[in-house]
């Protein structure tokens, strides 16, 4: 989704705390989607799970109706970047990679995360090395945050790594910030463009790098939304939402056993 721009609004723990439990949800309803996502499933069966899941949990879906986005997931094959459309025709074969990103607002406050897995038993070697260094940039990305780095260290963190093996980070799309709001400032690019302002307490973000086997370069296409390869090369999206700590970050969209 593309971040507006507004001021930095810092968090209060308790703020903090609901966004966590905003994101517990979307890290459960994230899971069932990725065990659904099998040869022979369609994107719209994703988007169903988690329409259901949504209304069982009594939460709201910050993407439905998103300057008029019809869904509440974005679920992107192969060389769609982000913002796929989810389709009854749209149907998963063995050795595919799909990213699905979804969020859930909770209490006033909005989670966010992503992932790209494969689909059935036979990726592509290249498929998978994508997928890998692509998650490690946003692991390389987390631990960075912290208040002795600045905003601009996790773009270049990012592209360090991706362009070292080689990929395209993309440009068109980027992190943000996140609270009451689906996208605050500041935006959190994926590359490096000079330095910006240190990391404070308080600040929660969404950081996910989005990179390319190939070129950087992107197209929409004529739904106005899907974001695809310029190239028809395949990309990998990952997603988490942080909070800057006066210590390490907490990973809210984690299981605080999954980080450090």
């Amino acid at each position: 989704m593309i971040p507006g721009r507004r001021s930095v609004v810092l968090k209060s723990p308790r703020e903090i705390e609901i966004m966590r439990e905003a994101n517990r949800h979307v890290a459960e309803i994230l899971e069932l989607m990725c065990a659904a996502a099998v040869p022979g499933a369609s994107t719209w069966d994703l988007d169903q799970i988690a329409r259901r899941e949504l209304k069982a949990r009594k939460v709201e879906s910050p993407f439905l109706g998103y300057h008029g986005y019809p869904a509440t997931v974005c679920a992107s094959v192969n060389e769609e970047i982000v913002h796929g459309i989810p389709r009854k025709d749209k149907i998963l074969a063995d050795g595919d990679i799909i990213g699905i990103d979804f969020g859930v607002t909770y209490k006033g406050y909005v989670g966010d995360s992503a992932r790209t897995i494969h689909v059935g038993n036979g990726p592509d070697p290249e498929a998978v090395k994508l997928v890998q260094i692509t998650k490690q940039c946003l692991d390389d990305a987390i631990a960075v945050c912290t208040p002795e780095h600045r905003l601009s260290d996790i773009g270049r963190v990012v592209q360090t790594l991706a362009e070292a093996h080689g990929y395209g980070v993309v440009r068109e799309f980027v992190g943000h910030g996140i609270g009451t709001r689906m996208h605050e400032d500041p935006q959190v690019p994926n590359y490096y463009d000079g330095p910006k302002k240190r990391l404070r307490p308080g600040l929660v973000i969404a950081i996910e790098p989005m990179l390319n086997l190939g070129s950087h370069e992107v197209r929409v296409l004529a739904d106005g939304w899907t974001a695809v390869t310029k190239d028809g090369r395949w990309s990998a999206h990952f997603e988490d939402s942080i909070a800057i700590t006066d210590g390490d970050p907490i990973v809210l969209s984690r299981p605080q056993t999954q980080w450090r």
